[in-house]
C-alpha cells in the first residue's frame, strides 16, 4: 500500500469509477458572504480605498481555499484504488460496505480504530468502509466519502475479483 505524500501516477483513462469530491454550492455562498461581511467589518474604520483591502485579500484567499478542499479525486482503476494521492491495490481488499450518514457517523465516532486511513469531507453523507486483508500493514480499514457509496463499493469488489481470478495457463 503506497500511504500519502509518496510519489503516485495519476488514474488512467481505463478507470472504473471516478468521483471528484467538490464542495456544494451553498457552501461556497455561505462561506463568501461570512467572508464578505468579515471583511466588511474589518474595514468599517478605514476611510477611503483601504475599505476595499480585506475583501481584496480576504475573497480570494477564500476562494483559494475552497478550491483546494474540492480537490479530491477518487477513482478505481484496473489493479488500484486511487484516493488523492492515496492508492491502495484491489488485491488486498477483503471487503467493501457502504455505508449511509448514520452508518459514517457510527463508523467515525468513539469505536473508530486509531490505525485506519481516512479521507472525510463533512458535506458528503455517504461512505465506504474498505476492509484490507494485508498482514505486512498495520492499517486495518480504509474510510473514503463519497456521494456514491454502492456504485463505490460494486466497482471497488469487481476490480478485486478480477485481481483474484486464476491467471490461464497457456
Amino acid at each position: 500500500m503506497v500511504h500519502p505524500g509518496m510519489a503516485s501516477k495519476p488514474p488512467t483513462a481505463e478507470a472504473r469509477y471516478t468521483e471528484r469530491l467538490t464542495c456544494p454550492w451553498w457552501a461556497w455562498l455561505a462561506v463568501l458572504a461570512l467572508v464578505a461581511v468579515l471583511a466588511l467589518e474589518i474595514s468599517l474604520g478605514a476611510p477611503g480605498p483601504r475599505t476595499w483591502v480585506p475583501l481584496a485579500i480576504l475573497v480570494p484567499l477564500t476562494v483559494a481555499g475552497l478550491t483546494w478542499l474540492g480537490r479530491l479525486r477518487i477513482a478505481v482503476t484496473e489493479t488500484e484504488f486511487h484516493a488523492d494521492d492515496a492508492r491502495l491495490p484491489l488485491n488486498v481488499i477483503a471487503d467493501v460496505i457502504p455505508l449511509d450518514a448514520e452508518g459514517k457517523r457510527l463508523i467515525l465516532g468513539a469505536g473508530a480504530d486509531p490505525l485506519a486511513f481516512i479521507i472525510q469531507r463533512p458535506w458528503i453523507g455517504g461512505t465506504v468502509q474498505i476492509m484490507l486483508d494485508d498482514p505486512t500493514d498495520p492499517t486495518p480499514y480504509w474510510v473514503i466519502s463519497t456521494r456514491r457509496p454502492e456504485k463505490l463499493a460494486e466497482a471497488l469488489l469487481a476490480g478485486r475479483k478480477l485481481q483474484r481470478l486464476p491467471v490461464a495457463q497457456a
